[in-house]
Order: C-alpha cells, then structure tokens, then sequence
C-alpha cells in the first residue's frame, strides 16, 4: 500500500491534468485553481522535510567524522544562523540577514561562476584543438562568432559579423530546435511512462 497509494495519486491527477490542457472546461479550470491554492498551503511542508533531510545528511557525517565532515559543520552552522537571522530581524535592507546575504552569499556565488568560467574555458580549449575534420570545424565557426561579437571583428572584415549572424541563425538554431525536438519526445515518453504506471523510480525502486 505505501508504493500503491502514491502510484494511483500520481495517475489520476496526471490524466486529470492532462485532461484539462487538452479540454479546458469550467470544472477543470475550478480544480486546477483549487490545486494550485492547496500546492501553496503544501510547499512550506517541503521545506520542512528538505531541511530535515539536509540536518539528518550532514549530522550523521559530523558523527561519522567522514571525510570533509568540517564542511557538514559549516552548513549546518550557516543555515542555523541565516535562518535565525531571517526569522529574528527580518529580511529587510540593513539586517543581519541581508547583511549575510550581500557579502557572504552573494561573493560566494561570484566566485564559483568564476571558477565555472576557467572550466569553461579549459573545455573549450579541449574541445577546439582540430585533431578532427569535425573539431576543425567547431573550431572555425567558434573563432568567426567569437570575432562577429567584438568590434575587432568588424575593423577585419565587414563580412565577420554577417557570416557570424549567419551561423548563429542557421546551424546552431537548427541544432538547438533539434535538440528542443529530443528534449520534447523524451519528456512525453517519460510522462506516459510514468501515467501508465510503467515508470516507477520515483517511489524509490525500479519496480
């Protein structure tokens, strides 16, 4: 019964759901609205458990002392206090909050998407050496659109900037509707899979 029940709630509201995307009808609509007024009044409780779940992950390594347990210590500590801070003085300009906010959060998360971009790079720079007919030319059309965006490009030749406009326009827009194509159909294969109860993985076993 504990697999049973979520199955027939996740099929039901599914068809539900998908009845009402394809057949708007006043009932629909009214239920669809009362579902979304009951997802409001629900979420706060998944707060709870991901908090729960996030204090259980990391207090059971503080005790296991694993590897890189100082960081669990860390975690813990700062949403102790972040939300403590929040609950306490509130979320306002000039609180302890945002105070954590602008000068802890908000360099930590500059200095990761600057990580991020010397990775980026090193990618790139893998994926452009020609060892290849096809990584010849990836590494082509990269330098010719990297060139149509600066003003470089366009004191070297006017023609930089129209044939990168060109490869970003065609080649790579056909590319990417390709890809939003795939993206699609997998996402309806795995809905019908999961309203016909085919797939299962989410209630935590494969069957």
């Amino acid at each position: 019964m504990k697999r049973q029940i979520p199955l027939l709630i996740i099929i039901i509201l599914g068809f539900i759901f998908a009845v009402h995307t394809f057949i708007p009808a006043k009932i629909s609509n009214d239920f669809y609205e009362w579902w979304q007024s009951w997802s409001k009044a629900i979420s706060p409780f998944a707060v709870v458990l991901g908090i729960m779940s996030l204090f259980m992950v990391h207090s059971t390594k503080i005790s296991r002392k694993a590897p890189n347990w100082q960081y669990s210590v860390v975690t813990l500590a700062a949403l102790t206090f972040t939300s403590f801070a929040g609950f306490m003085w509130g979320t306002q300009e000039g609180t302890p909050f945002m105070w954590l906010f602008k000068n802890i959060q908000m360099p930590m998360g500059a200095t990761m998407f600057s990580l991020l971009a010397f990775h980026i790079a090193s990618a790139a720079y893998k994926a452009f050496r020609a060892r290849s007919a096809e990584a010849t030319v990836l590494l082509i059309a990269a330098i010719i659109v990297m060139l149509g965006q600066v003003p470089i490009g366009m004191k070297i030749s006017k023609l930089i900037p129209e044939a990168s406009t060109w490869i970003l326009n065609v080649p790579n827009l056909a590319a990417k509707r390709g890809i939003a194509i795939g993206v699609g159909l997998g996402m309806t294969a795995t809905s019908l899979k999961i309203l016909l109860g085919i797939e299962r993985t989410y209630l935590g076993g494969g069957d």
